[in-house]
């Protein structure tokens, strides 16, 4: 019997900065497919922020971390120690509060989904994106080894690793109008185009369904062909 892979029918889902990023069409999908989705919007900076969010969401089937800063672009020497601290405040110190946060109660349920929405910018090196590419890299680095870890306890945790698919915070459409990013489209992406907001969102929406029991501290390239690994 063939299965619907993307159904994701009674699941609750607590999704981060759904404002930002990948927030928007993440939470669409979620709820087109049939998913309860909690989308807060909190940059979720303060200590206890991540932990009261769980707390206050109540049960949840699935934790998406989409965390999201405006990157910055500091020549390497100019890089001083308030942006690197800015950047993993935002992008770091949050997903470890929110994975301890949401660890008892799915292993009281015996399953969960932790899915981050990360970059590929640790996975390809950029030009004046020391900073921001650090802090990405940092992410994934934890998914995989709490990927392991958690494993055996039946909570899947995966990422999502991407750069050049459209979202209003790193793509917007005057960077999209704008004839030399364009033009740098089709010279560094194989795709030749920006990966659109549904098929990013689609392949969120597996990661979280039952589907994708299988995956354990996986970092997925989606990036057009720009980050293969």
């Amino acid at each position: 019997m063939f299965v619907n892979l993307l159904s994701l029918e009674g699941k609750r889902i607590l999704l981060t900065q759904a404002d930002m990023f990948m927030g928007p069409a993440l939470a669409k999908m979620f709820s087109d497919l049939g998913a309860d989705v909690i989308a807060d919007t909190r940059a979720l900076i303060a200590a206890e922020a991540a932990k009261t969010l769980v707390q206050s969401a109540g049960p949840i089937d699935a934790l998406v971390a989409n965390l999201a800063i405006a990157a910055p672009s500091t020549p390497v020497q100019a890089a001083d120690d308030a942006e690197w601290r800015e950047v993993f405040a935002h992008l770091v110190d949050p997903l470890p509060r929110l994975v301890r946060a949401a660890i008892p109660g799915m292993r009281e349920r015996g399953s969960g989904k932790i899915l981050v929405m990360g970059s590929a910018s640790a996975l390809r090196g950029i030009k004046r994106a020391s900073t921001y590419s650090a802090a990405r890299g940092a992410q994934l680095a934890y998914v995989q080894a709490v990927g392991v870890e958690l494993a055996p306890q039946n909570i899947q945790v995966n990422a999502i690793a991407q750069n050049f698919v459209d979202n209003p915070t790193y793509f917007p459409a005057e960077v999209q109008a704008n004839p030399a990013f364009q033009d740098r489209l089709k010279r560094e992406v194989p795709l030749g185009r920006l990966v659109s907001p549904q098929e990013d969102a689609a392949l969120a929406a597996y990661l979280c369904s039952d589907a994708a029991n299988c995956f354990v501290g996986q970092v997925f390239p989606m990036s057009g062909g720009w980050a293969t690994k």
